[in-house]
């Protein structure tokens, strides 16, 4: 590793040359930094891996068939395995979704699987995101640049080639097209990760368009090219919520939207990669229910497991909660990117009681769990090797098959004792090594 780690600055400026930053909104107002690399990998063997790739294809398409299920008979409401009311109150089901099958009947085209490895090198699944999960394109550039800077490096180590999620990407997005071109549409240059839409376009052979580019006409989706000429779209890689998507179906005041777009989806001229609704498996509410869904739906027992999780939804829980709040994790059900997460260990008494007050009041919009004391990765911290809280998302692209990416991004805290890795939170990336053996 000693070659990679000599050219860790030269990486990481040509990272920032490229661009390859993370914007967030902070205060009104939006700041880009760069995603800090760090060139000592992740390593993961290939019997580890295996064991991976068998669990994340198993949960996923468990939430592909529950997402199907929910938007048309429910039955995992009707047996009683989900309630109803829990499965409505979730800011993520969209009514308007009601009744659509999606081409090829394929609802999260590209999850992303965040996963911790405990002390005792379990496994163990913190979340799921299912709407439009981002972060492929880091490690895949990480890669490229890595490679450059130390040849031999990859040439005396078994890792498998990570390069080919482009064309998984490509190969899923034409399995589901309907007739005509690829889009990738992006809310515009002051989205958080508008450098994986541009680069992801390129890499795919894909217009990069902004609402500007496409209109609907006869519930038909086309692109307007830069000379004027229309083409017809047969699927868009959205880059934006479901609330900005179509002005005519969700939030009229969406100014970044395509008027008409969910008429053509919903007649099915138009595929929509991830689907609309997808935001309710991303619920970390709905979370507590994948083990269930997975025995319901295809008659297994998980392979990778959940984080220890209570639901203050139901009695039983909402008690255990209240009596161990001090040594929990409290997370807000709608909330992503590291916000609406709270340790009680941290809270001082008084606002341990804010807390339990507030889970009192609103029981729906909480989870808890026992926090996991997931293992530490080596990084470099001025030109020395510390420890970091480390977690990994995992991509699993589902078209003709579900496969699993063998790579994945590796998201480290640079605080020390921090369990937080967030890049909206000021965490930095490494690449993921898969071995071949």
């Amino acid at each position: 590793m000693r070659n990679l780690t000599d050219h860790a600055d030269s990486i990481n400026r040509l990272l920032s040359r490229y661009g390859v930053k993370f914007g967030i909104y902070k205060n009104q107002t939006f700041h880009e930094q760069l995603f800090p690399f760090d060139a000592l990998p992740r390593i993961i063997t290939g019997e580890e891996f295996s064991h991976l790739e068998r669990g994340l294809r198993q949960r996923v398409d468990a939430l592909n068939l529950f997402l199907a299920d929910i938007y048309h008979e429910k039955k995992i409401v009707k047996d009683g395995v989900l309630p109803e009311a829990f499965l409505l109150e979730s800011k993520g089901y969209l009514p308007e979704c009601e009744g659509i099958t999606p081409p090829a009947g394929i609802y999260s085209h590209i999850s992303g699987i965040d996963l911790v490895q405990a002390q005792d090198k379990s496994w163990y699944i913190l979340e799921d995101n299912l709407r439009i999960p981002s972060g492929a394109s880091y490690p895949l550039i990480a890669r490229e640049l890595c490679r450059r800077a130390s040849p031999q490096t990859f040439r005396q180590n078994d890792i498998v080639d990570n390069r080919h999620y482009a064309d998984m990407l490509r190969d899923m997005m034409d399995y589901v097209s309907a007739p005509g071109m690829r889009v990738i549409l992006t809310p515009g240059r002051y989205n958080a990760a508008y450098f994986e839409h541009s680069y992801l376009a390129e890499r795919t052979d894909s217009a990069l368009a902004s609402n500007a580019d496409l209109y609907v006409e006869d519930n038909k989706v086309y692109y307007r090219d830069y000379l004027g000429q229309a083409q017809r779209v047969g699927v868009i890689y959205r880059r934006l919520s479901d609330e900005y998507l179509d002005p005519l179906t969700f939030l009229p005041e969406s100014l970044i939207g395509v008027p008409g777009l969910m008429n053509a989806y919903r007649a099915g001229n138009v595929a929509i990669v991830n689907a609309p609704g997808n935001g309710v498996a991303d619920d970390k509410g709905i979370y507590y229910f994948v083990p269930k869904m997975i025995r319901y739906y295809l008659g297994e027992e998980p392979i990778l497991k959940n984080a220890p999780t209570y639901l203050p939804f139901y009695k039983e829980d909402y008690a255990f909660v209240m009596d161990h709040l001090d040594r929990l994790v409290v997370k807000d059900v709608s909330e992503a990117g590291g916000y609406g997460v709270v340790f009680g260990r941290d809270l001082t008494r008084e606002k341990l009681e804010g807390l339990r007050e507030t889970i009192k009041r609103e029981p729906r919009r909480f989870i808890a769990q026992e926090v996991i004391d997931f293992i530490d990765l080596p990084v470099m911290e001025d030109g020395r090797q510390v420890m970091r809280k480390a977690d990994l998302r995992a991509f699993v692209l589902s078209g003709r098959e579900t496969r699993v990416w063998p790579s994945g991004l590796t998201r480290f805290s640079r605080q020390a004792d921090s369990f937080v890795v967030n890049s909206s939170q000021g965490g930095g990336f490494k690449d993921t090594w898969v071995l071949s053996r």
